[in-house]
């Protein structure tokens, strides 16, 4: 569908990636033009479904919600949406034959940030990680790998590591938000009476050899969409490396953040070594 309306909905996925992310936007433009506009489709759908459930603290939160994912029932059903945004993922979700299994893990664990004040079991986390990122970063992995299934079922792996560490990344730079705002508790140790040095460590720890494995994943990725992984992927490490020098009692109380200057040097950097092929 090459319409006017289909290109209006991919803009508004590309300026909301643009609004809410300059650092995923960044990376996304570096990705090669033909996929470009497919993952700012899944950007924007699962950005609108985040700000539901996390921002919209004054209204009706669950009945927003559930209109949300009438509207994407009915998107399957007609072929299109009168939510540009929706349309748009969609149209990306047809052409790349993404799994409808990846779109209901994601809405589900969407669902549980309404109801679900923390987790007290691992399984119970690591299902919510698949779901919220993990899940993602499979719909992603399905553009980067196009026809190529057997690339595909090689990569899932790290590709869900990918997107775990991402997310735990985020648990960690969020804290205040998620314990002050939100009221929610991702893990047992995080939380304001027995976060500590040793509990940060055991998480990192985790997230670092999520890392590890990810990394193999994405220099086995086609050159289409390398360089803009392994670019998310340096400014994710980056921030871990921030979270990881931050006591943990200051992490409760400030969010972490990468300053401009440090990712345009991040980016000039990752550049040149892709430039001397050593990504």
């Amino acid at each position: 569908m090459d319409s006017l309306y289909a290109r209006t909905g991919f803009d508004i996925s590309r300026t909301i990636t643009r609004n809410y992310s300059t650092s995923f936007f960044s990376a996304v433009n570096l990705l090669a033009k033909d996929i470009r506009e497919a993952i700012f489709g899944i950007y924007g759908f699962v950005r609108l479904a985040d700000e539901i459930v996390d921002s919209f603290t004054d209204y009706d939160r669950q009945y927003l919600l559930n209109r949300f994912e009438q509207d994407y029932a009915e998107a399957i059903q007609q072929g299109i949406s009168t939510n540009p945004v929706i349309n748009a993922f969609e149209l990306t979700v047809r052409k790349y034959r993404i799994d409808r299994h990846l779109i209901e893990a994601f809405l589900k664990s969407m669902r549980a940030d309404l109801s679900h004040p923390g987790y007290s079991r691992k399984s119970d986390i690591e299902e919510y990680i698949y779901g919220s990122a993990s899940a993602v970063g499979l719909m992603c992995l399905r553009v980067f790998t196009g026809t190529d299934d057997v690339l595909y079922e090689k990569l899932q792996q790290p590709a869900m590591k990918l997107g775990s560490a991402f997310q735990k990344v985020n648990f960690l730079r969020d804290l205040r938000t998620d314990l002050e705002v939100l009221d929610r508790v991702y893990f047992p140790e995080l939380n304001r009476q027995n976060f500590n040095e040793t509990h940060k460590q055991q998480i990192i720890t985790e997230i670092e050899s999520e890392f590890a494995e990810a990394y193999q994943g994405i220099r086995q990725l086609p050159s289409n969409s390398r360089l803009g992984v392994f670019i998310a992927y340096r400014y994710y490490t980056k921030l871990l490396q921030k979270i990881k020098k931050t006591p943990a009692h200051k992490l409760i109380t400030h969010r972490i953040r990468i300053a401009d200057v440090s990712k345009a040097l991040l980016l000039s950097h990752t550049l040149l070594l892709n430039k001397i092929n050593l990504i």
